[in-house]
Parts: C-alpha cells; sequence; structure tokens
C-alpha cells in the first residue's frame, strides 16, 4: 500500500459535560465564553454525540462551523443517530434525508470527517447483520463512513475487505476486553481515512446495567497503557491520509488530558495545557517547564 503524509486528528467525544466545568473548562467564564471555541484552542477535532439521540439541525451545523471559523483545520466527526445501530427499525428514507440534509454544512465546508455508525456490543456477525449492514451504507454513500463494531465475530479478513469494497473505515477500539469483545488493533479499510476510539478500560462497570454514563467512562490511561496506542496510530499513519483519535473517557476531563498526551506524543509538539486542567492533574504542573522548553513527552514519569 502506499505511504501518505498523514495528518492527525486527535481530540474528544462530545464537550458538553457538566463534570468539565473547574477542570477543562474555567470556573470563571468571560461574556463571550463558548466550550467549542475553547477546546479548539488544544485539540482539532471533536466527535457530536447530541446527533446520536436526536436529529442534527441544518441551524446547528452552521452554528458549529461558525464557533471554528478562526481554525481552518478544524473537523467534526458526526454519530450516526440510534434509530439506524440501536433499534434499526421503522425508520423511513426520510429520516435518512433529514439526518444527511442536517449535516451537509459540515460536509459543504470540509469539517466533516465522517460519519460514525456505532453498534453496540450485541451485534454480532451473521447474514442478517451483514445485509442490513449492506443497506445502511448504500444509504449514505455519499457521506464519509466510519463503521464502530464492538463483538470479536466481526475480526476477519473478509469483513475487513467487505469494508474497503464499501470505502468505509473501520473503528479501532479500546475498551474492557470481556468475553467475545473485539480487540485492539490497527486495521485500516479505507486510505482516506483511519479511525481509532479509546473507550477507557473500567471493567467493573463497562457492562453493568446499573452503572451510569459516568461511571463507564471514568477511567485515565497511563502513559505505559498508550505506548501501544502510539505505535497503532502511527502504523495507521502509513496507511491512510487522516488519522482520527477520539478519547471516549470523558469523566472529568480524562478524555481532555489523553487527548493531550497522545497528541504530543504523535506529534512531538509542543503544547499549551488549559490551566484548570493542570491543577486537577498535578503531574501535568510538574512538567509544564520541560513542555514549553520542548519536552516530548506531556505525561513523563517523575
Amino acid at each position: 500500500m502506499s505511504r501518505f503524509v498523514s495528518h492527525y486528528y486527535i481530540g474528544t467525544a462530545g464537550w458538553s459535560y457538566k463534570d468539565w466545568e473547574g477542570i477543562v473548562y474555567p470556573s470563571r467564564k468571560g461574556a463571550n465564553f463558548h466550550a467549542l471555541i475553547f477546546l479548539a484552542k488544544y485539540i482539532n477535532i471533536v466527535e457530536i454525540n447530541s446527533t446520536f439521540y436526536r436529529p442534527p439541525a441544518t441551524r446547528m451545523a452552521w452554528s458549529w462551523i461558525k464557533r471554528v471559523d478562526g481554525y481552518p483545520d478544524f473537523l467534526f466527526t458526526v454519530k450516526l443517530h440510534q434509530v439506524f445501530t440501536h433499534q434499526r427499525k421503522g425508520f423511513s428514507q426520510k429520516d435518512v434525508n433529514e439526518f444527511k440534509g442536517g449535516i451537509e454544512p459540515l460536509k459543504a465546508h470540509n469539517r466533516l470527517s465522517a460519519i460514525l455508525i456505532q453498534f453496540p456490543w450485541s451485534f454480532a456477525r451473521n447474514s442478517v447483520n451483514i445485509a442490513y449492514l449492506t443497506n445502511l451504507f448504500n444509504l449514505f454513500e455519499d457521506f464519509p463512513l466510519a463503521l464502530e463494531i464492538r463483538h470479536g465475530s466481526w475480526d476477519n479478513t473478509e469483513f475487513h475487505e467487505f469494508l474497503s469494497e464499501h470505502k468505509v473505515s473501520f473503528c479501532n477500539i479500546d475498551q474492557p476486553l470481556i468475553g467475545n469483545s473485539i480487540k485492539p488493533s490497527a486495521i485500516c479499510t479505507n486510505s482516506e481515512l483511519s479511525y481509532v476510539r479509546l473507550h477507557g478500560r473500567n471493567y467493573k462497570s463497562w457492562f453493568n446495567e446499573k452503572a451510569g454514563r459516568d461511571e463507564r467512562y471514568n477511567y485515565l490511561y497511563s502513559h505505559n497503557e498508550l505506548e501501544d496506542w502510539i505505535e497503532k496510530i502511527k502504523n495507521l499513519g502509513k496507511k491512510s491520509k487522516k488519522v482520527v483519535v477520539i478519547t471516549n473517557n470523558h469523566y472529568r476531563g480524562q478524555a481532555m488530558a489523553n487527548a493531550l498526551q497522545i497528541k504530543n506524543m504523535i506529534t512531538q509538539e509542543k503544547l499549551d495545557i488549559p490551566l484548570d486542567l493542570l491543577k486537577q492533574y498535578p503531574a501535568l504542573k510538574e512538567i509544564i517547564k520541560k513542555i514549553k522548553s520542548g519536552q516530548m513527552d506531556l505525561f513523563e514519569e517523575s
């Protein structure tokens, strides 16, 4: 496969979290503060999660575009509505058209990395589900697509080739490996875009139906845990033009801390870090002077 000069897009899943106040976002905000504008100073992509729960509105897409106007390289991923991935019945062509119409401005202004099609762990490989995916890919074929499946039954070369035929990016994920869960990988099925999502490794709460959203994603990756992923991400960078890396361990700003760590480890860039994030994670404060002077590893052990 040909080698490309990759552009890495590293960011967080979502940005509207109450528990980020005073940790990622400043406790005291100016009159014109907006979370998306604030994040764009530090990362260059976010996943939009709200579209999973309600269809996107064109006016909201225009609002997102306007917020990041000063950051021409900033991109968005849009999560597909749950009616297509979790309910998987009862939707119509009108629902398809409404979703595509809502995010069309992002595509038209080159702000869209992909539509993320995320299925639950229970969505296992069989002929019915393969046929369902084929139909779904055809419905949204005029948009860039990334597919996240979590069940290990999909992990085979035949399926990867199937995705390549449809120009769909395979989503390489990190999740608690319990039972037949798909394992970490560096699989590229689309030379235009590779995709990575890190969910954390909270084994205790991952499949606990009583656990809330925050509890399931309450996890902070250590430097050692990320090292294997850095190698995988760089490998993907040799196979595709763009590599998207999303941290979904959002509770109390951990996703932002790990996103900055990954950014530093991949790009070796000097970084600025939100002041309140430094207060939350004291280890960052100890090395901030090194970062300013060009220290490569953001979370270097003391």
